[in-house]
């Protein structure tokens, strides 16, 4: 134990040294939460619009005001000609056009309906449907703003048609509020990139200075050696994870409902995990350069399949059970199931045994990998 604790001394103390790994732990977790919270939303505001009226009624403008209104669209061209609009689309300078035809107002009045046309430029998926249904909202809006003038009775009063009431409630974030489900996202890559990146650099860093044989010809025993040198990076991770919770909390208050001494434990077993998978890699690399790209590889297809960004039950069923190997993929559940939704330790036990039994697997593979030859 005593020499664990001298290498774990030593460890700090080369940390401290090294400029390069210095920015990655103080600097990266106030520019990750400052910047990429911010950037990294599904929110769609200010989507360029593109308005063609061929109707220039009355009725119509007040369903273009609509739009003009709305802090999700930015009407940014308003043409005659089909043509001019949907080359501005093929062109990217707008993402959706609303054409109102001729006879709508007329249509509306008689037929008791009108036909409007919207085309969205669909490339990203995932921003066509978000458009659509906000454009779908506005116009259920206007349809219903519309009833209600025509029966001379005020928007905010009940319309004397039999319809359904439909009051709805957001668990877990009443506001919607985008920057709630990714700070706990961003603090997960925060702590992964502590554990996986610079354990195996540091290691492979050892290789490259020639000091590993020294290292190897001394009577230190292999578990001291990757015990001093895995837990110094256990310890900046965790204190990553609270820096990073501070932060969140000052800047965008996100909730902690549950506890954050059961969110240390389970992130203490996850960075056994990540640690292990750390030092697995360092063991079959030869630099610096190696390790990171081989780590870079791992972490992009767990982070993409975790369920950062979209929901693991929306991926296909083979994905689904190759996430059963994905380490992020039960602490992001984990992190957000604990801050967000207050659960306990019952809630993620399930969670929690598969962490544990993942890192005694990784980390005895790890451990058998390492050959130290005297």
């Amino acid at each position: 134990m005593r020499t664990i604790l001298y290498i774990i001394q030593k460890e700090f103390i080369q940390i401290s040294r090294n400029r390069s790994m210095l920015p990655i732990i103080f600097v990266l977790p106030i520019v990750q939460l400052i910047i990429l919270v911010n950037a990294a939303t599904l929110e769609m505001k200010r989507v360029n619009m593109c308005i063609v009226d061929s109707d220039l009624s009355s009725t119509s403008r007040q369903m273009t005001d609509k739009f003009k209104g709305s802090p999700f669209f930015k009407v940014k061209e308003s043409t005659f000609s089909m043509e001019e609009a949907e080359q501005s689309l093929q062109k990217d300078k707008i993402d959706v056009i609303l054409r109102i035809p001729q006879h709508f107002e007329r249509d509306l009045v008689r037929n008791n309906g009108g036909k409007v046309q919207v085309i969205i430029n669909a490339i990203n998926g995932t921003a066509g449907g978000i458009e659509n249904a906000y454009i779908t909202n506005i116009l259920m809006e206007y349809n219903k703003q519309v009833t209600a003038e025509w029966v001379g009775v005020s928007t905010k009063g009940p319309l004397p048609v039999p319809s359904v009431a439909v009051t709805t409630s957001y668990w877990f974030n009443p506001q919607l509020n985008y920057k709630t489900f990714m700070v706990p996202a961003v603090l997960l890559l925060l702590v992964t990139i502590i554990g996986m990146f610079l354990s195996s650099l540091n290691l492979v860093r050892e290789k490259e200075l020639g000091t590993i044989e020294q290292i190897n010809v001394t009577p230190i025993h292999k578990y001291e050696f990757i015990a001093g040198k895995l837990i110094p990076f256990w310890i900046i991770a965790l204190f990553e994870l609270g820096f990073g919770l501070t932060i969140g909390k000052l800047l965008y208050n996100i909730p902690m409902l549950g506890s954050l001494w059961l969110l240390f434990g389970v992130a203490a077993i996850y960075l056994l995990v990540v640690l292990g998978i750390g030092l697995l890699i360092s063991t079959s690399a030869n630099t610096q350069q190696q390790a990171m790209f081989v780590s870079f590889f791992f972490m992009i297809v767990f982070v993409m399949m975790s369920g950062i960004f979209t929901p693991v039950e929306s991926m296909p069923v083979w994905a689904q059970r190759l996430n059963l190997i994905n380490p992020i993929a039960y602490f992001m559940r984990v992190i957000r199931m604990i801050l967000l939704k207050g659960s306990g330790f019952t809630d993620i036990l399930k969670e929690v045994i598969s962490l544990a039994v993942y890192a005694w697997i990784i980390l005895t593979l790890a451990v058998w990998r390492y050959r130290k030859v005297a």
